[in-house]
């Protein structure tokens, strides 16, 4: 123990097991944030190939960059505090804050499956939601539903809002008519 001569408090020096644990952990962290930039090269290669746009490449790179630090920042603490739980619990903390954020997104396509297994409407009918939007159906893809209004506007609609709120499909009976055969005479 050392003493401080002017104040009479008493400083104690960590021990050396503990400085390897914060240095390791440091090295742990630096060597997470390398492994980072190597790992988001290569996704944003992997996407390059597959012909994505250059905007979600570039997001694609951020997000597994962010994503590898941040296991690399639970990592470094879980070896700095030489506990192994640090790094579980960051991980399962990530995994509820990414449901949670993946929720709507996930409502989406799961309603859009609904949608074009059910073919209420179809491309070319013309809709009303439920409040004012209305429009042409102009495509109907997994996450969304593209809209054409009477202006000319393409209105992009999350498939989660056309499976919880009703929907008019105008037109719809009377070409089920038209497309009825004539009776024989």
């Amino acid at each position: 123990m050392i003493r401080a001569a002017a104040s009479g408090s008493s400083l104690s020096l960590p021990d050396t097991n503990t400085v390897v644990f914060v240095v390791v952990g440091v090295l742990v962290f630096l060597g997470f944030v390398i492994a980072s930039r190597l790992i988001a090269r290569f996704a944003a290669e992997q996407l390059r190939r597959r012909n994505v746009r250059s905007d979600m490449v570039v997001l694609g790179r951020r997000v597994v960059t962010f994503l590898v630090i941040v296991l690399g920042l639970f990592a470094a603490f879980g070896f700095a505090l030489k506990n192994a739980d640090v790094p579980i619990l960051g991980i399962l903390v990530a995994t509820v804050i990414a449901a949670f954020g993946v929720q709507d997104l996930l409502k989406d396509y799961v309603s859009g499956y609904y949608v074009l297994l059910e073919h209420h409407f179809r491309v070319g009918d013309r809709i009303t939601l439920e409040g004012a939007r209305s429009g042409t159906v102009k495509e109907v893809r997994l996450r969304v539903t593209l809209l054409q209004t009477d202006t000319g506007d393409l209105v992009v609609v999350p498939n989660s809002e056309l499976f919880g709120k009703a929907v008019t499909v105008h037109g719809r009976a009377e070409r089920a008519e038209e497309a009825k055969p004539a009776p024989p005479a």
